[in-house]
């Protein structure tokens, strides 16, 4: 109860601060009535939504969109909190001098009345980041884009060159709310006409039956030498109550079992041999290995036991943060690495093959895009689906196409 009064306390300040612009601009009594009654409504909904949060029944599509609506306000909020915060670096001096120097005569009036440009100004900067977000949930969340890489490298077998790679990840099946959108994200990625598809982890929320409505969708996918995936953290039911061991262990087999039923070979740490023309690329798949907090069930070792260390390998590692604390100081040198984990935060700025910037960057190193460290790669899918947050801003689903071509880049 404590730490939602004293949510209520700081969020109020915000909207005091807010509602000076709204009402500096806006002389219309209704129009600042209907300000109120949207604040306390989405306000209302998000503390109902979270207060006692029940961890058995898991995060709702309610849980969702209540906890997106209430971020689109508090973020507008917030800029015209630092607007009206810079305003009054002026008004609160001006305000002390006038105390000291009218003293009666000022009649109690030391502030200076706000400048209603200011406020037009403020609300017109809200306004961007407020259209931004609603967008991100109405169409963001299903804007897929194909991003495509060529990678060259030395010792990739001659029977490879061109070879193509379709990667997604982090589905997250348990949000979607539109049949149809899924339906074209995986007609997108069959389009591509990949050799290959390699999945990189979270399929799920929480639970498997959120992966049941659509295994007859994602069954569709196709590829000519199959569909290979690896578990992400959120697989495991990790962040749900279960009533029994036993039933968290039913429900990973569950998922397991509808993997296969979509068309996956699901690797848990384990390896394989895509061969052509009598010559092979090593494909490894580990279980999820995540720095911090996150589940390390993910054994390198074990996962590429059977595999040469002459061989071309690519490996499918959920969370990036493996690939910076085990796989590149790994002597067996692995090529490519897929992962995806970090969604790049589902919101952030970017200019393909120009800019690109996301908060989550402060948290992960190697958080979305091609990195290139001591001669080994690896991807970072932002996701195909969305967790938590029902959008994206800035940050669009991703397919990701990589072309495999021998030899080293002509400058």
């Amino acid at each position: 109860m404590l730490r939602w009064i004293i949510f209520i306390i700081i969020f109020g300040i915000i909207d005091l601060y807010a509602y000076q612009a709204f009402k500096t601009v806006s002389k219309n009594q209704w129009l600042n009535v209907l300000y109120w009654v949207v604040t306390i409504l989405v306000i209302g909904n998000f503390v109902m939504h979270y207060y006692g949060f029940n961890r058995r029944d898991g995060f709702s599509h309610a849980h969702a969109y209540a906890f997106g609506f209430f971020v689109a306000i508090l973020i507008p909020k917030m800029v015209l909190l630092l607007v009206m915060l810079s305003e009054d670096i002026f008004r609160i001096p001006l305000a002390i001098y006038r105390f000291f120097t009218e003293g009666d005569s000022a009649k109690g009036n030391y502030f200076a009345s706000r400048r209603q440009f200011i406020s037009q100004i403020a609300l017109g900067i809200a306004a961007l980041p407020l259209a931004s977000i609603l967008y991100g949930i109405y169409k963001g969340k299903y804007n897929y884009k194909v991003l495509k890489y060529t990678l060259h490298f030395e010792d990739l077998p001659e029977a490879f060159d061109g070879y193509k790679i379709t990667q997604i990840s982090d589905i997250h099946s348990g949000s979607f709310d539109n049949d149809d959108k899924v339906k074209y994200g995986v007609d997108l990625i069959n389009r591509q006409n990949s050799d290959v598809i390699l999945f990189t982890g979270d399929i799920v929320n929480n639970k498997a039956d959120e992966l049941q409505p659509y295994t007859t969708i994602f069954n569709k996918l196709q590829a000519k030498d199959g569909l290979f995936s690896v578990l992400g953290n959120h697989d495991y039911g990790d962040y749900v109550t279960w009533d029994s061991e036993e039933a968290k262990t039913k429900n990973l087999d569950y998922l397991k079992k509808l993997q296969r039923e979509i068309g996956f070979d699901l690797l848990l740490n384990e390896s394989r041999y895509i061969e052509r023309d009598g010559q092979r690329i090593a494909l490894i798949g580990v279980e999820n290995w995540g720095a911090g907090g996150f589940k390390k069930a993910g054994d390198l070792n074990k996962a590429a036991q059977h595999i040469d260390e002459n061989d071309f390998k690519i490996l499918m590692s959920h969370d990036p943060t493996h690939w910076q604390k085990q796989v590149i100081t790994d002597p067996k040198h692995y090529h490519l690495t897929l992962s995806g984990h970090t969604h790049g935060m589902q919101f952030g700025i970017e200019i393909p093959g120009w800019f690109k910037w996301s908060p989550v960057k402060w948290r992960y190193k190697y958080w979305a895009g091609i990195y290139e460290e001591a001669g080994q790669y690896i991807n970072v899918n932002r996701g195909f689906g969305y967790l938590a947050f029902p959008g994206r801003v800035g940050i669009w689903p991703e397919i990701t196409v990589i072309e495999l071509k021998k030899g080293v880049v002509e400058v």
